[in-house]
């Protein structure tokens, strides 16, 4: 797609959310993305190669739902979604937690994602009280929340793991306590995560 192209398919919108890896479940409104031509699809692609057809700053949400585990070159992307996004734009990720065994069974899945991962993008006063370095990247997010989230398939553990979402999001010090104490025990289901870009 070139960017004229684009500029063509999102001529009467009046916010452009953006949907990646959107699979043949986009939801409404929005324009998605991704390497297959499935139902819903507007735009196939592949993401490793980034977001080029896009202008700086004219996106207003970037959103994933299990998709960024898939990709090979996370920073490169992450670094387009920064570069695509208006400074009042919002990324909202949805990942599996590291702990998630589902994860590490699944072939396709190519990173990890924990706590910690974003900070990784982070300004400081956003980051977590255990800090990692963050000088590796030019460009930062302010992440605005992170949650940890536990599911199951079976309706009793289910239940039962709804009250882990609450005891453990209560503020950064459970978020942490979980993933450094109790996370090989309780296995977390994945992590919901929102930044905005620094420009």
């Amino acid at each position: 797609m070139t960017e004229q192209e684009y500029l063509e398919l999102i001529k009467n919108k009046t916010k452009i959310v953006i949907e990646l890896g959107c699979g043949p479940s986009k939801q409404a409104d929005t324009i998605g993305i991704d390497a297959f031509q499935l139902p819903g699809v507007d735009i196939v692609t592949n993401l490793e190669n980034g977001l080029p057809f896009i202008p700086d700053n004219s996106v207003d949400e970037i959103s994933s739902v299990h998709f960024l585990e898939h990709i090979n070159n996370i920073e490169f992307l992450i670094k387009e979604i920064h570069r695509v996004l208006k400074p009042t734009g919002i990324h909202k990720a949805i990942v599996p937690h590291f702990s998630n065994p589902h994860y590490y069974s699944d072939l396709t899945h190519k990173k990890f994602f924990g706590l910690y991962t974003f900070d990784y993008y982070a300004t400081d006063s956003t980051k977590l009280k255990r800090t990692v370095p963050g000088f590796y990247n030019s460009f930062k997010f302010n992440i605005t929340s992170r949650k940890l989230v536990f599911k199951s398939q079976f309706f009793v553990r289910h239940m039962i793991k709804r009250g882990f979402i609450l005891l453990f999001n209560i503020n950064n010090f459970t978020k942490e306590y979980y993933e450094e104490c109790l996370s090989g025990v309780f296995p977390c289901s994945e992590i919901h995560f929102e930044m905005t870009p620094q420009k």
